[in-house]
């Protein structure tokens, strides 16, 4: 099969020779060497595997003169042959049960030649690469009135909620387009059930079965369309059926709460999806509004495509969808866990959790003081708002627009609030219980972030030391000096505990490193190597802004110098078939990708490949058409903010018309970063009148120097600790994380005794 390719490490039998372990040669008493088999594990990497299980093939070389009835495979001295065969696709393919947890050595010999791999079993219910999971952690698997679409696992048979087995519900798609209970035992006629045609062609009964497990601790569902012959049993993973393309996609949920009780998946029930023949799966631990952790969410993923592949088969290529935190997940898996995703689509488009947590923080800083200088009888107008905030208007920041950023600051920054059931914890941290539940992003986080002090409190990289909020609203004449220089004074920080204090915030010692060097900032390099089409509506009036996207665009570009791979979207009004138009877009993209077999690298491919659709547009809704101008739907990687003005004065705020598409910015940009908006801790130089357009009074400066006695933000130079994660990292061993490297893969011989 010819899969997208996943630069996970060494894996042809040419690698192991030459620089994996092995090496060439004769075999030293003149002989001609072995012919070399190799061991591969599919679906994950052999270190990486969780259940005690792993699908694996045994290559032969095509001029070997072994047979496959020849091998023998021997798992930690164990004779395991009979799960081994060659298969109906002609590979030589088993699945090896039995794994301890930890090191098991599997050997494959046939005559003289001998091949051996070790495989890093892992517990099913987690950790495998995201470090100590999160206490205090309730499980829900029996349900006392289950439903449909809340089915009953049983008790759970351990901490981790792990289950006896998943069980398994249907649906079927009616011939009115809708989605029914299906009962195997009580089916409806098949005259009443739909039928579909996947994209293989393949016209199958539009029958869905379900699978709900326990993996990660959280709860999953995996839907795909029945097997045509019995819906009610799945396959072998040798040989797929019809109703399967052997594609996956994901559903990464929104939000960003830090619960400690489990939930549900997301939605599986994705018609455009499942009408093509793809499988679709979904975590708890992937609904950002239940589980606000990166890392955990893309272990998930990882486990949870293994499961696939050794259940259902190999998985041709994954794509995923997801709004706000579900944009945070896709950007985050694909700049650090290369191969889990090859297409994503973003929408409402966060860039990541940390940049934006910046922001969240900053609008409450501004809020607070907007509110001491209206109290004061000197408010800051609409637009002066705007303009330091770097947002159309002031809801963005802080209401009253439903959906405003400092409105959710506390959610991130204060350990006594917080959604998903955190802040109402029987155990939840207060000024008297300083040993409970943290409702924090960093606390959340902490087996990446780790311990800041005797505390236990979990270090947070957030800082704005040396910020000048409002520098180019100061520098476009836009506020005055002296207003500039009050909002300096007055803004002030966040204490460890989300109170406010009059000094600016400072990252814990080797947060903002940490949060660089571990991937925690959605970097370039890797998002240059998917596929992405950023659905973008146009908002402008609250959190879910249209910068965000532009963000993933500048920060592609300054790795890659260019943008190629990343297609935006944008629309005022829902299109015609829009959901349709995203995915089959991105469909037909990877199926070309995949069938390249040219030696182009990977992005080359992309980008070679792209589909007519798959350019930058904007839907014209006032005369129902897409526009692929690029002046008129503003989709340069540096978006211009020009746009009508409505009302006079005090009264004066943005309101684009019609044919304007204006991208406003985030208040770190505002405060004079790059469009890649991506410094956690900004490096410091003198203050200095050159970087002002304005003159300040000698008072005034005396002011500006009290606020900045270590100097001021120089973004000529990267932030503190900025540099490009390496990819697959594991906080395993402690928090930082830590590459794990190239992936293993068989050496001759059979290894250590």
């Amino acid at each position: 099969m010819n899969t997208i390719p996943i630069a996970l490490g060494c894996t042809l039998v040419a690698a192991v020779l030459a620089g994996c372990g092995g090496s060439g040669g004769s075999s030293g008493d003149g002989s001609p060497p072995a012919v070399p088999l190799e061991i591969s594990v599919l679906g994950n990497r052999a270190d990486l595997i969780s259940g005690g299980q792993a699908l694996v093939e045994v290559k032969i070389p095509d001029s070997a003169s072994v047979r496959a009835e020849q091998i023998r495979m021997v798992l930690n001295g164990k004779d395991v042959t009979d799960a081994f065969a060659l298969r109906e696709n002609g590979r030589y393919m088993g699945l090896v049960e039995g794994l301890a947890e930890g090191g098991n050595t599997l050997v494959a010999r046939a005559g003289d030649a001998t091949a051996h791999l070790v495989i890093k079993n892992h517990p099913i219910g987690g950790p495998v690469f995201s470090g100590p999971q999160v206490g205090y952690w309730e499980c829900t698997t029996k349900v006392a009135s289950p439903t449909p679409d809340n089915p009953d696992l049983g008790e759970p048979l351990d901490e981790q909620c792990n289950i006896a087995e998943p069980v398994y519900r249907y649906r079927y798609r009616t011939l009115d387009g809708t989605f029914a209970v299906y009962d195997p035992s009580n089916p409806p006629p098949p005259e009443q059930i739909a039928r579909t045609t996947t994209d293989e062609g393949n016209t199958v009964p539009y029958i869905v079965r379900i699978e709900r497990g326990v993996i990660n601790r959280g709860k999953y569902d995996i839907a795909y369309l029945a097997n045509p012959e019995d819906p009610t049993k799945g396959w072998t993973p040798y040989a797929r059926p019809a109703s399967w393309n052997g594609k996956l996609h994901w559903k990464f949920g929104s939000g960003c709460e830090f619960g400690r009780r489990q939930g549900n998946p997301g939605n599986v029930l994705d018609h455009v999806a499942l009408s093509r023949g793809f499988m679709v799966a979904s975590s708890e631990m992937t609904q950002y509004g239940t589980h606000c952790n990166d890392v955990t969410s893309a272990e998930t993923v990882m486990m949870l495509k293994e499961h696939i592949t050794e259940s259902y088969g190999e998985i041709r290529f994954t794509t995923a969808d997801g709004s706000s935190g579900g944009a945070h997940q896709q950007h985050l898996h694909a700049s650090n866990y290369p191969g889990l995703l090859q297409g994503i689509l973003p929408s409402d488009g966060w860039q990541d959790t940390w940049t934006t947590a910046r922001e969240f923080a900053d609008c409450g800083l501004l809020k607070r003081f907007y509110d001491a200088r209206k109290d004061a009888g000197e408010p800051f107008t609409i637009m002066q708002k705007a303009h330091v905030n770097g947002h159309v208007y002031e809801q963005v920041c802080e209401g009253p627009a439903n959906t405003n950023m400092a409105s959710r600051t506390p959610f991130y920054m204060d350990p006594s609030v917080g959604g998903a059931g955190c802040g109402t914890h029987w155990n939840v941290w207060s000024e008297g219980n300083l040993a409970g539940i943290r409702c924090t992003l960093q606390d959340f986080n902490i087996a990446v972030f780790g311990p800041r002090d005797h505390t236990g409190y979990a270090k947070t990289p957030l800082d704005n030391v040396g910020i000048l909020y409002g520098l180019r609203a100061l520098n476009e004449g836009k506020i005055s000096p002296e207003q500039f220089v009050a909002l300096n004074e007055q803004i002030g920080g966040y204490d460890i505990n989300g109170r406010w204090q009059p000094t600016r915030m400072k990252a814990d010692p080797g947060a903002a490193e940490i949060a660089h060097r571990s991937g925690r900032v959605a970097h370039g390099k890797y998002l240059g190597e998917v596929a992405i089409i950023q659905s973008i509506f146009f908002n402008v009036v609250e959190e879910h802004y249209d910068f965000r996207g532009y963000v993933i665009r500048n920060r592609i570009l300054r790795e890659h110098g260019d943008h190629a791979n990343h297609v935006i979207w944008r629309y005022k009004q829902t299109p015609p078939n829009y959901t349709e138009r995203l995915f089959d877009t991105l469909n037909e993209w990877l199926t070309r990708v995949e069938a390249d077999r040219s030696d182009k690298p990977l992005r080359e491919k992309i980008i070679a490949n792209k589909p007519a659709l798959a350019v930058d547009a904007c839907w014209r809704a006032d005369v129902s058409q897409w526009s692929t101008d690029p002046v008129y739907c503003n989709t340069s990687a540096e978006p211009t903010s020009t746009s009508s003005i409505a009302g006079e004065g005090d009264n004066a705020v943005y309101r684009p018309g019609v044919d304007e598409w204006p991208v406003f910015r985030d208040t770190r940009v505002a405060a004079g970063e790059g469009l890649a908006s991506d410094v956690m801790k900004c490096q410091l130089k003198p203050l200095s009148r050159a970087d002002f357009a304005v003159e300040f009074t000698p008072e005034q400066w005396t002011r500006l120097e009290a606020v900045f006695p270590e100097g001021v933000c120089d973004y000529s130079k990267p932030g503190i600790g900025q540099e490009a994660p390496e990819p697959w990292q594991s906080f395993m061993d402690g928090p930082g994380g830590k590459p794990l490297g190239p992936a293993p893969v068989s050496a001759p011989g059979e290894g250590a005794a």
